[in-house]
């Protein structure tokens, strides 16, 4: 599920302004009745398909993966749309709407055909009154699904179905320098449109296992009380992506935050993500005064891959193959 896919929402008065241009040529290609009639039909699909297409571009919500869904969700109650079950309602309104679109086509072929000329044109104005009002009367919920769509499109390319290795840890114990010297330079970093909060995603390949090398500044660094509620909803989808977390501690302390800290940090997310969570001693170059799963430097790149192997086969990841006979 990639939200960057989905197309740009049109307004109200562009659909309608498209709508009723294309009718007029519609009917200069004709005379009389079938000219009213050309008029009606081409302006009524034109709005019941643009008006059903807004809708069927996006994702059943019901279908998508955990991460997906919450991420969503917290993306959009930081922002006018109010999450994902107002923007429901919105996609289920904009669908009526193109619904009435055709039910109103439907309802006045049938009266222009057995009408004079003259009735015949004051039905198919009569009509495109009638499709105009549907068409603005869902212009706020156009414009919040148009709000929605250009909130999701900015989120970076995470991907539920490859494996993910959450890194945490408290600012400047090395997360990002940790990411990076793993990943290509020219690797994702991206934003997520919350307020403090970014997702800097980096990718490598093991053995043709594409993996995700995720860092969370402005989510994992802290404990859960100084989270706002968007931000741990944030967290809880990230517990459906993770497939291993690795915290790093800075026994020297110079990341300006107390070990001890730093350690009931460690024992939150052991609590809150049900995958593998290892605890490595960063900065191993300068103090190794901690009890930890693992030891490295990023800066001297002693046992950095080390670190990456052990997360790795801490995943256990099996690439599905095709069915052999």
């Amino acid at each position: 599920m990639h939200f960057e896919d989905l197309p740009t929402t049109p307004r109200s008065e562009e659909l309608v302004d498209k709508a009723f241009s294309r009718a007029a040529r519609a009917g200069r290609a004709k005379q009389g009745k079938e000219a009213q009639e050309s008029m009606l039909q081409t302006a009524a699909n034109i709005l019941s398909d643009n008006l059903q297409n807004v809708v069927t571009t996006w994702p059943d919500f019901d279908d998508v993966d955990a991460f997906y869904y919450e991420f969503a969700d917290a993306t959009l109650s930081d922002t006018d749309v109010g999450g994902v079950d107002a923007l429901r309602q919105d996609l289920s309104s904009v669908m009526s709407a193109g619904r009435q679109a055709e039910n109103i086509k439907e309802e006045y072929q049938g009266r222009i055909r057995t009408a004079d000329t003259e009735t015949a044109r004051k039905l198919r104005k009569q009509a495109f009154a009638r499709l105009a009002d549907v068409t603005e009367g869902v212009a706020d919920e156009l414009l919040t699904i148009g709000e929605a769509r250009d909130a999701l499109h900015t989120l970076p390319d995470i991907r539920a179905d490859e494996p993910a290795i959450v890194v945490a840890g408290y600012p400047n114990v090395g997360k990002s320098s940790f990411v990076n010297r793993l990943t290509n330079a020219d690797n994702e970093t991206a934003a997520y449109p919350y307020t403090t909060t970014r997702l800097n995603v980096g990718h490598l390949e093991r053995e043709h296992v594409r993996y995700q090398l995720v860092d969370t500044p402005g989510l994992l660094d802290r404990p859960a009380e100084e989270r706002n509620a968007i931000e741990s909803q944030a967290v809880s989808a990230l517990t459906h992506l993770a497939d291993a977390v690795l915290v790093l501690l800075d026994a020297s302390e110079e990341c300006g935050y107390p070990l001890e800290r730093q350690l009931d940090l460690l024992s939150e997310l052991e609590a809150a993500f049900d995958v593998p969570v290892l605890s490595v001693c960063n900065k191993s170059d300068r103090s190794r005064d901690v009890e930890a799963d693992h030891y490295m430097s990023v800066e001297t790149g002693e046992n950095v891959d080390g670190v990456l192997e052990a997360a790795v086969e801490a995943i256990g990841y099996e690439p599905e193959l095709p069915f052999e006979e």
